[in-house]
């Protein structure tokens, strides 16, 4: 068995482990900050929308020796707005430009098509409506709400309400995570992004869904036993299940990795960009949002039951009793073990003193060889 199997197999026994709920606080903390650093960016830097959210038109070129930058100055000075150009894998160019009427996108081909000097018709235009945009906008968020609307009652059914308060709390964790960092590193936003984020929301679910089907388990009846508490049977469940969290999660980020740095980074193959940032940063999150955020958010609402309350008192106070008798069986065997100190060194104190004794007979009996 490996060194990494060894140790799943140590952490599903409970032999090692750790104490991931124990630090809870130290998790919402780090959250804290990352969500408050999310939504500032948010709010600063604002979603980069695609056309197909906010309106404007895509021009598709022949394979050009123009540059992307000369494209897109050209674009930007005849539409007054701002371009997005992208260079394909066949010296082919798009350029998006956001928010443009019929005559503006007339008036931008044919100013790209003196440009590349090719003719107008070689530079293929896609318009697209804003209100096109605003009816995919809504589908999109129609569609995430009834999402988490189905999550929480399935979780609430199969598991309990505290579960999927906690499951729905750490979705909207990883979705404001993933939004803010589109915010801050300014990729467009597609209907492409809206499948990477619903690609992991499900993903984030289902490690969720793992951890507590262990707790459930190993919950039952946990009423009738005094050794452990509900947030420590609910560590031991999340250690037993770390490792495989662990291997599923770097699979998984392994391929979409390769897509988004060096599919959209190295190739420039740029619309790759839309779903892999998705991913790759909705699959991180889902995972530390798992580990850190739901089944420590579960114990602390479970403890708040007065039965788990009750379990708690009767755990510590096992524990207290435990300690004491222990403490009482030191106590005893240290004086024992002095008791025992005591009679060795009054027997040898005996015994010498009777050694003793016992020498001086001798030398007072044992004739002297001498005659009088």
């Amino acid at each position: 068995m490996s060194r990494l199997g060894n140790l799943g197999a140590r952490l599903y026994r409970g032999e090692v482990g750790y104490d991931f709920v124990g630090k809870r606080k130290i998790w919402y903390g780090i959250s804290i900050l990352i969500t408050i650093t999310a939504i500032v960016g948010l709010a600063v830097r604002g979603l980069n929308m695609g056309i197909e959210f906010s309106g404007g038109a895509v021009f598709n070129t022949p394979p050009t020796s123009v540059s992307a930058t000369q494209a897109q100055r050209t674009a930007e000075d005849t539409s007054g707005h701002a371009a997005v150009v992208q260079k394909l894998g066949n010296k082919t160019l798009r350029v998006q430009v956001s928010e443009l009427t019929t005559e503006q996108s007339r008036k931008t081909q044919e100013a790209l098509a003196k440009k590349l000097d090719v003719p107008v018709n070689k530079i293929n235009t896609d318009i697209v409506g804003p209100s096109w945009g605003d009816q995919i906008a809504k589908k999109a968020w129609t569609g995430l709400g009834i999402f988490m609307i189905l999550v929480v009652i399935y979780l609430a059914i199969a598991f309990e309400w505290r579960m999927a308060v906690a499951a729905l709390v750490a979705l909207i964790h990883d979705l404001t995570i993933t939004v803010g960092v589109y915010a801050l590193v300014g990729f467009e936003v597609t209907p492409g992004t809206v499948i990477g984020l619903l690609t992991i929301l499900g993903y984030s679910l289902y490690d969720t869904v793992v951890v507590f089907d262990g707790l459930k388990e190993s919950s039952k009846d946990i009423t009738k036993q005094t050794r452990f508490t509900y947030s420590e049977i609910a560590n031991r469940s999340l250690n037993g299940t770390l490792v495989r969290s662990i291997n599923t999660t770097v699979v998984a980020l392994l391929p979409v990795a390769g897509l988004l740095f060096i599919g959209g980074g190295f190739l420039g193959a740029g619309m790759l960009n839309d779903i892999s940032l998705a991913l790759f940063v909705g699959l991180a999150a889902g995972a530390y949002s798992s580990i850190f955020i739901a089944t420590p958010l579960v114990a602390d609402l479970k403890e708040r039951d007065p039965q788990m309350k009750a379990l708690t008192k009767r755990v510590r106070a096992r524990r207290a009793a435990d300690a004491a008798k222990a403490e009482a069986g030191d106590a005893s065997a240290n004086a024992a073990g002095e008791d025992e100190d005591v009679q060795d060194a009054a027997a040898g104190v005996v015994g010498q003193r009777g050694e003793d004794a016992g020498r001086s007979r001798g030398r007072g009996g044992r004739p002297s060889g001498k005659r009088r």
